[in-house]
């Protein structure tokens, strides 16, 4: 009898663990395709079926332009994947009618974050999932001695404006002003005096 609870506990056990490893799976999707915003240094996989030679792996120049075959030059850095895969569609169409394109983001270059300062490892890191302060803190090698830890602060590009996020080390690892532990995005810098 105790042989066969001890089995149950463990399949119960195995199957809790599993989907909770599943849920979190889920929950750490950092960017899904169709969403993702292409960015400079990204590289494209482009392949239109039964055309070989318009099958191409393609670099996102700094300019944010890509070149492909047939249709030249074409913006991509700010697009959806699944706004350029539709634009890309429409020109390819005019030179193979009922085109079946596919477009894959094989690399991606773009997403990356820079913490300067007092930081053990200062430098810039590539972001492959959602990332926030603390964890970029962590990338970076931790806050050196000298660190100013209430002081820290996150600059951000937007809209042609710099926005600026304080954020103070030791009320958000007491689990107080948590909300200063914001996710970070493309280009965000931290500096750490």
């Amino acid at each position: 009898m105790k042989l066969i609870i001890s089995r149950y506990f463990v399949l119960v056990l195995i199957a809790s663990v599993t989907l909770m490893s599943v849920a979190q799976a889920e929950e750490n999707v950092a960017w899904p395709v169709k969403d993702y915003v292409i960015g400079p240094g990204d590289v494209l996989d482009i392949a239109v079926w039964k055309e070989e030679a318009l099958t191409k792996l393609v670099t996102v120049l700094p300019d944010g332009k890509i070149s492909f075959p047939l249709i030249g030059e074409v913006k991509a850095a700010g697009k959806t994947v699944a706004v350029l895969h539709k634009e890309l569609e429409v020109k390819l169409n005019r030179f193979a009618p009922d085109v079946s394109l596919s477009m894959v983001v094989s690399q991606v270059n773009s997403m990356l974050i820079y913490v300067i300062g007092r930081v053990n490892s200062p430098g810039r890191f590539a972001l492959n999932t959602n990332v926030n302060v603390l964890q970029a803190l962590a990338m970076a090698g931790g806050l050196n001695r000298f660190a100013k830890r209430g002081k820290i602060k996150i600059f951000r590009e937007e809209s042609g404006q710099t926005k600026t996020f304080s954020f103070d080390y030791a009320e958000v690892a007491k689990g107080e002003a948590i909300e200063q532990n914001i996710h970070l995005k493309r280009g965000d810098v931290i500096v750490v005096p």
